[in-house]
């Protein structure tokens, strides 16, 4: 009789037990304590890997939302978040890559990051959007991009392609980063985000150095992002625009203007000041823009400004400008 050699089997991930970090980061709001790089990065990267058991991992999510991350703790968590993909590899151009996240989508204003996503490209920069296809009571950018025709990138492969040849592409983060984005979809069952929503919002998906779009909803989180790139020289490979976002989203707010901060080589210059308080800007008229913030609509207006027939808004020709100089300068 021949002996039959066993068949080959995926080893099964060890389990990763996470009672002694729920015990430091789960002590609510005044006891909670941060976790070090180290115990950060194995413990995100477990999460990443499908190694945490449920009930634990809900309550590190639970914890970490209730706590916040320290800079040191998005660090570490955001090394590990890019040690989970496979980066995209572009040929060397003359503008650096541009990556724009799209994770919120509108609300009460039109989502136009299709729209400087478009102008970017039409430019010559190579433009990386990326984010989730639906969001329920929101219209997201991959909604905008099918209501243009440009569907979204599929495979790791067609990302690389279309940028090559299309300078656009919109990549779902289920395509351009799966792990992370099991962790993003986890907010269907808990009904809140988790740290992986911050997360996303700050990846550097080249394996050459790009320039990144950060935006943040609250002012205590440009402290806290600023000092992560400050501090962090890995978080900070490239370039960042580090600005307050239209309703979660990395566009200039057409109703004011906003601070932006360029991030670069150890540094923080700002590019421009606010000119507003948020309750006077809350109250600005919306001039110019579609009139209703649906796909069709918001699609349509994109079209008439694309084709010369109404004006770039001078928030988004601004933020442009600004773009465009640190994309060209020399490397």
């Amino acid at each position: 009789m021949t002996d039959l050699a066993p068949a080959v089997t995926d080893p099964v991930p060890l389990p990763f037990p996470c009672a002694r970090f729920i015990k430091e980061i789960g002590r609510g709001t005044h006891g909670a304590r941060a976790l070090t790089p180290e115990d950060t990065y194995a413990l995100y990267s477990a999460m990443l890997d499908g190694r945490v058991a449920e009930l634990e991992l809900g309550a590190v999510l639970l914890a970490y939302r209730i706590k916040g991350e320290t800079a040191d703790e998005l660090a570490a968590m955001l090394a590990a978040a890019h040690a989970s993909f496979v980066p995209l590899a572009l040929a060397p151009g003359p503008c650096a890559p541009v990556s724009i996240p799209s994770y919120n989508g509108a609300r009460k204003q039109p989502n136009l990051v299709p729209l400087l996503a478009l102008l970017l490209a039409r430019e010559g920069i190579p433009v990386l959007v990326h984010g989730v296809m639906a969001d329920p009571g929101r219209v997201t950018s991959a909604e905008i991009f099918a209501q243009l025709g440009i569907p979204p990138a599929l495979t790791h492969a067609a990302i690389e392609t279309q940028l090559a040849t299309q300078r656009l592409a919109f990549a779902p983060i289920d395509v351009l980063a799966p792990r992370l984005a099991r962790l993003l979809a986890l907010r269907q069952r808990m009904g809140v985000r988790n740290s992986t929503h911050t997360l996303v919002k700050l990846l550097q998906p080249f394996t050459s150095a790009g320039l990144r779009l950060v935006n943040y909803t609250h002012p205590p989180y440009r402290d806290s992002l600023t000092q992560l790139f400050s501090t962090h020289p890995d978080a900070a490979t490239g370039d960042v625009l580090l600005a307050r976002g239209t309703e979660g989203e990395a566009v200039a707010d057409t109703r004011r203007q906003v601070q932006i901060d360029w991030l670069h080589d150890g540094m923080c210059d700002t590019l421009a000041h606010a000119q507003h308080s948020g309750a006077l800007a809350a109250k600005a008229p919306l001039t110019g823009l579609p009139e209703a913030c649906d796909a069709t609509t918001t699609a349509a207006w994109i079209s008439n400004v694309l084709a010369g027939h109404i004006p770039v808004p001078d928030a988004l020709a601004q933020q442009i400008s600004i773009m465009s100089r640190i994309v060209r300068k020399p490397r």
